[in-house]
């Protein structure tokens, strides 16, 4: 089994302290003292209920600066699936520091042009990205495969897309073998965006579009951007 060894990428840990509870001002009287309450009350007033608020997320959810070393570290398997071929893998493809061959060419594979029919290298820190924003999703819960709707393409496709009015740059980081436009079951594409976006390695496009599958989200390894579409 080759082994092909690549740059580790590592987050320091971060953590949000939280903020101390406000207390109530105690209201003051015309003559500047603490207005001091009725001794007897005929009826008491009703009490209102306290206004219901959402749980606030822990202070790292959706944040890649805040893993710690041992998450890069531990070994990473990633679990797509390519609905336009029906193909699924579940595979180890990273061990000790070193990107493992065979589950590597496995990989590029299902990431390959389905329409082109052709397959070519992935740049490795895509699917470090990939992998990441996965096994940080997995920590809450989320373990839903990632659906690679796009991977690589060839010139010809990319100009196919582009006729049809899909929205593709003519200079696509797609047919370097260098993005992949994602989406994960139930994850709203702004919030799975946002966690792509927290790795800082590349370009990220938000698709927004109404039905139950909902939007896309394009990851690249290119220059650090973000846009919708």
């Amino acid at each position: 089994m080759g082994l092909l060894s690549v740059p580790l990428i590592g987050c320091g840990s971060a953590s949000a302290a939280p903020s101390d509870k406000p207390q109530r001002p105690v209201q003051a009287g015309k003559s500047g003292k603490a207005a001091a309450k009725p001794a007897m009350a005929s009826r008491a007033a009703p009490v209102a209920p306290a206004p219901q608020t959402e749980l606030a997320p822990p202070p790292d959810i959706f944040d890649a600066q805040a893993l710690d070393l041992d998450f890069w570290l531990k070994p990473r398997v990633l679990t797509m699936t390519r609905p336009q071929s029906g193909e699924k893998t579940r595979v180890l493809y990273w061990k000790d520091g070193q990107i493992i061959d065979s589950a590597y060419q496995e990989l590029c594979h299902l990431m390959r042009d389905v329409n082109g029919k052709e397959t070519a290298p992935i740049d490795p820190k895509l699917f470090e990205t990939l992998w990441g924003t996965q096994a940080f999703l997995a920590r809450y819960g989320i373990e839903q495969p990632l659906e690679i709707l796009s991977g690589f393409r060839t010139a010809k496709s990319n100009d196919k897309l582009r006729e049809a009015g899909v929205p593709a740059a003519r200079q696509s980081l797609h047919i370097e073998g260098k993005a992949a436009d994602i989406r994960i079951a139930n994850l709203n594409a702004e919030v799975l965006g946002g966690l792509v976006r927290s790795f800082r390695q590349g370009g990220v496009g938000y698709y927004y579009r109404s039905g139950p599958r909902g939007g896309w989200i394009h990851a690249d390894t290119g220059l650090k951007r973000s846009w919708k579409g």
